[in-house]
């Protein structure tokens, strides 16, 4: 190849290069057509719209859990001792006819029919609580405990230990475990 062929090659070569880069700049610079810059907004706005109602509908689902939340929690509170209470009113009634075999008869006989009755009826509170978690404290006899035991006095004594709980003024009671009153106590010295 002489070198004006090998000019000429470079000068062709030279030419084809800016041809396809003059080329690639129109379709840059061009860009999309009309039509397609529509459908691609349509598209946007179509997603756009399909999210929104999404995020409506997710808001409002959430605004109904919450009422229905709202409304659960305040029947759980107004009802929460309905079982509680059902189980009491029989113990009521009990106290009521014995109350009422005690008015009616007026002798000897109905003293004892009345102990009865507000023995049984006495049990069947007891089992109540228990039923429902309730535990009595009556710590006659054991070491005084200022967790569950409010001293109401402190005498001395000979037979036993001092802080040693004596009597029992008025019991206790724990619900689950959890101190509701304090037994209050006499403690010796």
């Amino acid at each position: 190849m002489s070198e004006t062929e090998k000019q000429s090659n470079a000068e062709t070569d030279m030419e084809n290069r800016e041809g396809e880069t003059a080329e690639t700049t129109e379709q840059a610079e061009s860009g999309p057509t009309p039509e397609e810059l529509h459908l691609l907004l349509e598209d946007a706005r179509s997603k756009a719209d399909e999210h929104w109602n999404q995020v409506l509908r997710l808001q409002a689902e959430l605004e109904n859990l919450r009422k229905r939340n709202q409304r659960e929690l305040e029947n759980a509170h107004k009802y929460a001792l309905e079982k509680f209470v059902r189980e009491l009113l029989p113990v009521k009634d009990s106290l009521e006819m014995g109350l009422a075999a005690a008015e009616a008869e007026g002798t000897d006989e109905s003293a004892a029919k009345l102990q009865e009755g507000t023995e049984l009826t006495l049990k069947m509170l007891q089992t109540v609580l228990e039923k429902f978690g309730v535990e009595e404290i009556n710590p006659e006899g054991q070491p005084f405990d200022p967790e569950l035991h409010q001293a109401m006095s402190a005498v001395p004594s000979e037979d036993a230990e001092p802080n040693t709980v004596l009597s029992v003024m008025q019991k206790g009671y724990l619900l689950n475990d959890r101190l509701v009153r304090p037994a209050m106590v006499v403690v010796t010295k």
